[in-house]
C-alpha cells in the first residue's frame, strides 16, 4: 500500500481547520434558480446553516438586484435559466466593481466533466451538480465561503 503524500495530508488539515473556523451566521447568499423546488431546498439548507438567502429566477437583471442587497457573500447560479443564462449573468457580474470579488458557483443538472471545464473557463469559482447531495451540501458551502473552490459533479 502506498502512503499518502505528507504535504497532501498537511494541506487537508489546513483546509479542514480553515473550514471549521468560519462563522456562517449572518452571511448572505443569492440563489439564482428558476425551479422553485430547487430554490426551496437550497434556502432550507442555507437557513439551517444560519445563512440568509435571497432569490432571483433569471440571470436577467441579476447584477442590478445583487447591487441592491446590503450584504452579499456568495452567488449560487444555475446555468440554464430563462431570459439570460448563468454564463451571461456571470460576465456581467465580473464587470461590476462591487460584485466582481463575490464568489459565483455554477449549479446545474447538466453535470458532466465537459460542463465543469466550461464553467472553469468562464470564470466560475466552483461547480455543484444537481441533484444536490444533501449530506455534502453544508460542507461544500462552508468550503466555498472559506475561499476553497469546490468542483463536484
Amino acid at each position: 500500500m502506498i502512503d499518502n503524500n505528507p504535504n497532501e495530508k498537511q494541506n487537508l488539515k489546513l483546509e479542514n481547520d480553515q473550514v471549521s473556523s468560519i462563522s456562517l451566521n449572518g452571511l448572505s447568499v443569492l440563489v439564482v434558480e428558476d425551479n422553485v423546488s430547487n430554490f426551496v431546498l437550497m434556502a432550507r439548507m442555507l437557513g439551517y446553516l444560519g445563512i440568509h438567502c435571497e432569490w432571483k429566477t433569471s440571470g436577467y437583471e441579476v447584477v442590478e438586484f445583487a447591487d441592491s442587497l446590503p450584504k452579499l457573500d456568495l452567488i449560487l447560479m444555475d446555468i440554464r435559466l430563462p431570459y439570460e443564462d448563468g454564463y451571461s449573468a456571470l460576465r456581467k457580474i465580473q464587470k461590476s466593481d462591487r460584485l466582481k470579488n463575490i464568489p459565483v458557483v455554477a449549479i446545474t443538472a447538466e453535470a458532466d466533466p465537459a460542463q465543469v471545464e466550461k464553467a472553469k473557463a468562464a470564470g466560475f469559482n466552483g461547480f455543484l451538480g444537481k441533484p444536490l447531495n444533501l449530506d455534502r451540501f453544508p460542507d461544500q458551502i462552508k468550503k466555498i465561503l472559506s475561499g476553497i473552490s469546490v468542483w463536484e459533479l
